[in-house]
């Protein structure tokens, strides 16, 4: 019984419906986000990143333990947004054949993405992306700075 279709929508009932793990079906039926969509939502703004500017350039560090660099996809979007993405896949159907069962799971896996807003000095052509010891680093360098215009004399002529 739903007591949401009697006026009773709390908080709490969302709270204890989690604790007591209501079924996915029943779920869909109060059109809130699946709990798949929940969790990977909460592990795309997990994902922590330092952003660090230098003289020269602008430096992106990301975590990404135990991710092959080949899952890995850094892109640009809309000429001024660099977008890190991927996915830290668990090994389930591996582990179910050799009858492995998981006690605690404490590490995130699903789907990770960060997006990151240029400056317009930042020069979108030369950008790279190195990952070492689970860590990610994307540099983006800048663009030198303009040349400060000199002024236009006009010559004043009598009349």
């Amino acid at each position: 019984m739903d007591l949401r279709n009697f006026g009773f929508d709390s908080p709490l009932l969302t709270i204890l419906e989690d604790m007591l793990d209501i079924p996915e079906e029943q779920e869909k039926s109060r059109n809130n986000p699946s709990r798949a969509y929940v969790r990977d939502a909460k592990a795309m703004a997990a994902t922590p990143a330092d952003v660090i500017e230098y003289p020269t350039t602008y430096t992106f560090i990301v975590d990404m333990p135990g991710i092959n660099p080949s899952e890995i996809k850094v892109q640009v979007e809309n000429d001024n947004v660099v977008v890190v993405s991927g996915e830290r896949k668990l090994e389930k159907e591996k582990d179910e054949k050799e009858g492995v069962k998981y006690v605690r799971m404490e590490r995130r896996v699903g789907k990770f993405m960060r997006k990151f807003a240029l400056p317009d000095n930042a020069n979108m052509d030369k950008i790279s992306a190195v990952c070492q010891d689970g860590v990610l680093k994307v540099t983006v360098e800048k663009l030198p700075p303009p040349e400060p215009k000199k002024p236009k004399t006009i010559e004043v002529k009598v009349a």
